[in-house]
């Protein structure tokens, strides 16, 4: 039971999927609270509607990777998931993995969907970091107690967009990077053929 209950919080992980300790540089942010805080009531509002609308699990892997491209900034994402490996990629190494990232946490997380039909997603405050806003929300499933949400949200990339999220506090891109850097280990630090198996797991 606790089991399947920490697979359905990751769930959310796969919008964000998170950059904790992720440095971004101080700028005058033209981003707003009130737009941090439009961003992911939208977010929000996309997510319940794709839990709620009955489609096939294949079909909701599909909108959640929308959702995910639409409100997350997966570039920053993807290059804070490769770590230190990134340094050294080319520019194709780098977009070939970016795609192969965003489709994978879709497969991922997606799949849990169904986990969260009848729950909801309350957006509950927001406050000014240095890197942008924090947007704290509450997600309450059917029969389970209710967790904490937390995204934040920067313009960095020019437009509002979130770049990291926490569950509980607990940072879960974090556990992203990890797992793609083991995964690049397995084999021998190739990331052309990690992206590759990147591509087809999940």
């Amino acid at each position: 039971m606790q089991n399947n209950l920490f697979d359905r919080r990751t769930t959310l992980i796969g919008l964000a999927a998170s950059v904790a300790g992720f440095s971004m540089p101080t700028s005058v942010f033209a981003l707003t609270e009130q737009g941090a805080k439009a961003l992911v009531d939208q977010l929000v509002g996309e997510i319940n509607k794709v839990i709620s609308s009955g489609k096939s699990e294949s079909a909701m892997i599909k909108d959640f990777e929308k959702i995910f491209v639409r409100y997350a900034d997966v570039p920053i994402m993807a290059r804070y998931a490769l770590g230190n490996d990134g340094r050294t990629a080319s520019a194709a190494q780098i977009q070939n993995f970016t795609r192969a990232f965003q489709g994978y946490i879709a497969r991922k997380y997606g799949k849990q969907f169904r986990d969260f039909i009848g729950g909801q997603v309350i957006v509950q405050s927001s406050r000014k970091i240095k890197s942008g806003y924090e947007i704290r929300s509450t997600v309450k499933l059917s029969g389970q107690k209710p967790f904490e949400v937390t995204f934040l949200v920067s313009d960095r990339s020019g437009r509002d967009l979130f770049f990291n999220m926490f569950i509980e506090g607990v940072n879960m891109l974090l556990a992203e990077r990890a797992e793609i850097g083991a995964m690049l280990d397995r084999r021998g630090g190739n990331i052309d053929q990690m992206t590759a198996d990147l591509a087809k797991a999940g």
